[in-house]
């Protein structure tokens, strides 16, 4: 049987608005996966860490402070170190098409804008991890 899908859900910087991480982690957890809530305020290295000892399929970051050409580029750096670039770097938040693009192009899997609906961001999921099992 296969193993429960596996993410970590966190705040980067000091963004303090957790609202809708928490949402996506509760809509997560209620499709059935196993979610880590890494709670406010994580650097880059900690997210990066927490997603190896807990062995995830993917890292979701929520980030609304605009620091996002910052932080999604650290961890993508970071999981390259690591050699953990077969798990999922995917977030959300308010963030501008033209960054939305340059992310994306960098090697973040998607980036979900207000007003997704936590069903597209589980069905991304899914058929993220069909396609990309773990090693």
């Amino acid at each position: 049987m296969d193993r429960k899908i596996r993410v970590i859900v966190a705040k980067a910087g000091l963004d303090g608005h957790d609202r809708g991480a928490k949402v996506v982690a509760a809509a997560l957890r209620d499709a059935g996966m196993e979610v880590i809530y890494t709670g406010l305020r994580q650097t880059p290295e900690m997210i990066v860490e927490a997603a190896i000892q807990e062995d995830v399929n993917a890292i979701g970051i929520s980030i609304l402070s605009g620091a996002h050409m910052t932080i999604f580029p650290r961890i993508l750096n970071l999981m390259k170190e690591k050699n953990v670039e077969d798990i999922l770097l995917f977030g959300g938040g308010i963030i501008p098409e033209n960054d939305l693009i340059k992310l994306k192009e960098m090697g973040v899997g998607e980036l979900f804008t207000p007003g997704t609906s936590t069903v597209e961001i589980i069905k991304f999921l899914n058929d993220w991890v069909v396609k990309n099992p773990r090693k």
